[in-house]
């Protein structure tokens, strides 16, 4: 089981609160750990020519999913030496902008959790690659995926300028054949 929860109070803490922590500590499990919470406003892209050469960072991703259903994906992230859950809701309606909570957990953690995911799984070489006031970050996908390149970009609204590489192919924002969820099927 999960447990969702922002520890940083200020005011009063509950009760069922302060039970909580003391079971997170008999556990050995930190209780203080922070929650990402944003939300994603994402548009990708195919890619028509090379970028690599302009890249200013590469990860290795490994990924598999707990849940993936009409209203929310929860995916397991292990990139490079830090893993990840993240709870990702689905866009609003006629927007790209979504929900998404996401906390660093152990490595090790997700490895096992990794064990009880959904089928399938994404594996991806990651480049980060600045344009203008925002960075490109590029999937390159291998085994099932393999010859796949996505290039996504997060913006602060579903209008935001941004200045359009050479590189940058074909626009396949809200096609469901190009998210991650669906590309493990």
């Amino acid at each position: 089981m999960f447990y969702f929860l922002p520890l940083r109070y200020t005011k009063v803490v509950t009760k069922a609160h302060k039970g909580l922590v003391k079971r997170f500590r008999f556990l050995g499990i930190n209780p203080n750990f922070t929650i990402k919470m944003a939300t994603e406003t994402e548009r990708k892209f195919l890619i028509k020519s090379e970028f690599r050469h302009l890249s200013v960072k590469e990860i290795e991703i490994i990924q598999s999913y707990l849940v993936i259903d009409s209203t929310k994906t929860i995916r397991l992230r292990i990139a490079d030496d830090k893993a990840y859950l993240t709870v990702k809701s689905r866009p609003v309606k006629n927007s790209i902008t979504r929900n998404e909570w996401e906390v660093e957990i152990p490595v090790k953690d997700a490895e096992e959790m990794m064990e009880i995911c959904l089928p399938g799984r994404i594996v991806k070489t990651r480049y980060l690659v600045p344009e203008g006031k925002h960075t490109f970050e590029i999937d390159v996908f291998h085994e099932k995926n393999d010859g796949l390149v996505i290039a996504e970009i997060e913006l602060t609204s579903d209008n935001e300028y941004f200045d359009r590489p050479s590189w940058l192919g074909e626009e396949v924002t809200g096609m469901a054949q190009y998210y991650n969820a669906n590309l493990i099927k």
